[in-house]
């Protein structure tokens, strides 16, 4: 057995009465965690060590609860182990699936699944622990690095002035809140046959449903015929103009968010990618985005006064 891996699957053991022998284990993907595939005799696993410095923004307490409903309303894997005190957690390996990414995500099909997994999650009628709330969660990782006397990326502070006529924006048309993943990178998705999975949910919490699908957009790289295939699979039909148009705005204010992380992990020296080129790229294309014609054309739709409700009047 890895001396690495020892001291966290003796904790699982005890915990559990299960035998982690391994006959094999794989080093797999991951930029804050490290993440394995155990094979042993009683099945395959994936243990998940939380990286250095996560506690700082990540509450691990709020991930276990959302983690686990979220198995129970058949979105995510089995949850079979889970550390509040340092994250460290084991989950059921599923070996026939597909880890997706943006290529896979080029089969239509596979997009309509997403949306399909996106709609179960949010409609399962379950609450997280947490509410996940963008613009305060921004204003926590900018206090985090002002802590840390980190540098943030030239131009930032003239993206973020106008990303708050989007904030005003988006509170005109606050939505009821529902179970969201919030950080759906494409790899976060397992296809098994004709099913679609739901993985790792360290962001995750109550939050606009659109969220989800603007993030998963920008993340994935789709173009406009995936945005339709995505919406399709999640509404079963056309989009309402509200709902697309939070979707739109979402899909810059995600690379806004992303931004910060990035500076975060940069500061934190996490040698998993250039941080510092990853925090530049992701807010030179918020600002692109921000500057389309048609972010434009959805920001005012929801910039447009809410017409009163009327009421019936007896003659």
């Amino acid at each position: 057995m890895s001396e690495e891996l020892k001291p966290y699957l003796d904790r699982i053991e005890r915990a559990l009465g299960l035998d982690l022998t391994y006959q094999s284990y794989e080093r797999l993907g991951g930029l804050t965690n490290r993440n394995y595939r155990l094979d042993c005799t009683q099945g395959s696993f994936v243990l998940r060590i939380a990286g250095e410095g996560t506690a700082e923004y990540l509450n691990r307490a709020h991930e276990e609860v959302n983690a686990r409903v979220a198995s129970q309303a058949g979105v995510n894997v089995e949850v079979l182990f889970f550390d509040t005190a340092d994250g460290t957690s084991l989950c059921r390996f599923l070996p026939d699936a597909t880890t997706m990414n943006a290529e896979a995500f080029g089969d239509p099909r596979a997009v309509l699944r997403a949306g399909r997994v996106l709609r179960q999650l949010h409609s399962s009628g379950s609450e997280f622990a947490n509410r996940f709330e963008l613009f305060e969660q921004i204003d926590r990782y900018r206090s985090v690095l002002k802590e840390k006397d980190a540098r943030l990326p030239p131009g930032y502070e003239t993206v973020q002035a106008h990303a708050e006529r989007v904030r005003r924006a988006l509170a005109a048309h606050s939505v009821p809140l529902a179970p969201c993943h919030c950080d759906p990178l494409a790899e976060n998705f397992l296809q098994v046959g004709e099913r679609m999975y739901l993985i790792d949910f360290e962001y995750s919490g109550n939050n606009d449903p659109m969220w989800d699908l603007g993030d998963l957009s920008v993340e994935a790289g789709f173009d406009q015929a995936q945005d339709e295939q995505l919406l399709q699979g999640y509404f079963d039909g056309p989009a309402p103009p509200l709902d697309r148009a939070r979707m739109v705005m979402y899909q810059a204010m995600c690379d806004l968010l992303w931004t910060l992380w990035g500076v975060v992990q940069d500061v934190n020296d996490n040698p998993a990618d250039d941080f510092r080129a990853y925090a530049q790229g992701r807010l030179d294309r918020c600002r692109q985005l921000m500057g389309r014609t048609a972010f434009e054309q959805h920001l005012k739709l929801l910039e447009a006064p809410v017409a009163p409700a009327r009421t019936h009047r007896p003659r």
